[in-house]
């Protein structure tokens, strides 16, 4: 009864947050309007309020192309997949980039962006979310971040927690024991194995709303920021009828976080960032330290601690002789303490929104998602991003680019096991960015490994 009492609070916390995202949104812009016009009559409407360095300014080309004002963008979502079935959807980006005689126009990708999002699927996913991101937060060194999440799927995947993960994937013919196991299987054979009452044998239901919070203050000239936020989450695990290796494992005491329960989080994070273009770096680097703590003492159910070491790295290839050739790589590596339950393990905690890994699109993408999950997580990207092509249609700006990318990443029970190589997945791919009036990035990766092949569909770089 408590917990349900404690959900009915969760959604109405979220649904009012929402509103006051949209508030804040609204009289960002009435303010920066108001900000605009006074600043065109000054003799100097280029001066900056503070410094910021010239390495986060944009490249002459994006800067030409940058568009002005406020402007909707957006792209409907259409998948299909044989976890989720065909999805449809869309996400949809109110962006306000003020006037060139704005200071800020020149460092910084927007000067304020709403997402809204909108997801359904024929297998019963739902997902709702609304994002509001605004760099310099009144014309002040602080950064907010406002995220509001609903979601109910029945088709994640678990394949057991740290290195019983990486087995490959194995059945038995027509789910006869008797006959010799089929080991290393496909993705597509090993799930087309199971029936009756091994249908749901990988699968579980996720219900989940989620609050997320935070302020970052730039110093060194925009270069340093420290970030302190708070999320809030509930969040219900439920198991199928039948044979569950969830259930099994929860049961044999191997995790914990099958049930109903309240996340309550406080983070924190210190972050260097040197990129030129947020949406679309062509030079510099981004590198984090993020942590989580959660403790029953702030009213979460569990105690545990997510730490993620992050850095990305860009810079253009030949730039004489290419106009847009970037080579972009990532490094992630996070640890988790304490009682986490085992839906903690299925990210890695960023000031740029949480990043799925071990597989999936943001992570190792030749794999399913959470394909492999444990209490030590690596992954590494590299991409080499060739801009071929850019027009303009109905005024509209759009580039392409080629990626071809190669993942690689893995993961382990304890720090004495990390340098067991044998821990390694890897895959490669090819992919096309399709960049749109600049600040909008569409992404299209098709992702070949040992056991899947997989196509993506979705905004912004992968990193």
């Amino acid at each position: 009864m408590q917990l349900e009492v404690e959900k009915e609070f969760l959604f109405l916390v979220l649904f009012l947050s929402m509103r006051v995202v949209l508030m804040l949104f609204f009289f960002y812009l009435i303010f920066s309007v108001k900000g605009q016009q006074d600043s065109i009559v000054t003799s100097d409407s280029l001066k900056l309020p503070f410094k910021i360095s010239g390495k986060k300014r944009l490249s002459d080309e994006d800067l030409k192309n940058k568009r002005e004002g406020t402007y909707v963008t957006g792209l409907p979502n259409f998948s299909s997949d044989p976890v989720n079935g065909f999805g449809y959807g869309g996400d949809g980006f109110i962006i306000f980039n003020g006037k060139r005689k704005d200071p800020f126009f020149a460092y910084t990708p927007y000067l304020a962006k709403l997402q809204i999002s909108l997801f359904n699927t024929t297998k019963q996913q739902r997902e709702f979310g609304i994002n509001l991101d605004v760099p310099y937060f009144l014309k002040t060194k602080w950064r907010l971040r406002v995220m509001g999440e609903y979601q109910n799927n029945p088709n994640p995947l678990y394949f057991g927690m740290n290195e019983g993960s990486l087995k490959g994937l194995s059945y038995y013919p027509d789910n006869d024991s008797t006959q010799n196991a089929v080991t290393n299987a496909s993705f597509e054979n090993y799930e087309n194995s199971f029936s009756g009452d091994n249908e749901n044998y990988n699968t579980y239901e996720l219900s989940e709303q989620e609050l997320d919070i935070n302020f970052d203050r730039n110093f060194l000239d925009g270069k340093l920021r420290i970030l302190v936020g708070y999320e809030i989450g509930h969040i219900k695990i439920s198991s199928f009828p039948g044979i569950s290796l969830l259930k099994n494992d929860f049961d044999n005491g191997s995790i914990n976080g099958l049930g109903s329960f309240i996340t309550s989080i406080v983070q924190s994070a210190l972050i260097y960032d040197t990129r030129d273009f947020e949406t679309d770096p062509s030079r510099g680097i981004f590198a984090e330290v993020f942590n989580e703590f959660s403790s029953t003492a702030l009213g979460s159910n569990f105690n545990f601690n997510k730490t993620f070491v992050h850095f990305n790295g860009y810079t253009k290839v030949l730039p004489k002789v290419f106009k847009k050739m970037v080579f972009a790589c990532r490094f992630g590596f996070g640890v988790t303490s304490g009682n986490a339950p085992f839906y903690e393990y299925r990210d890695q905690p960023s000031s740029e929104g949480d990043i799925e890994a071990l597989g999936g699109p943001s992570s190792l993408r030749g794999y399913k998602e959470n394909r492999f999950i444990g209490r030590i997580t690596n992954f590494n990207n590299i991409e080499l991003r060739y801009r071929f092509c850019q027009f303009k249609v109905l005024k509209q700006h759009i580039g392409l680019s080629g990626v071809p990318f190669f993942d690689v990443g893995g993961i382990w029970n304890n720090f004495a096991s990390v340098l067991k190589n044998n821990n390694f997945r890897y895959c490669e791919g090819l992919g096309l960015r399709i960049a749109w009036n600049v600040n909008t990035v569409i992404r299209l990766d098709y992702a070949i490994s040992k056991e899947d092949k997989q196509f993506f569909l979705a905004f912004n770089h992968s990193f």
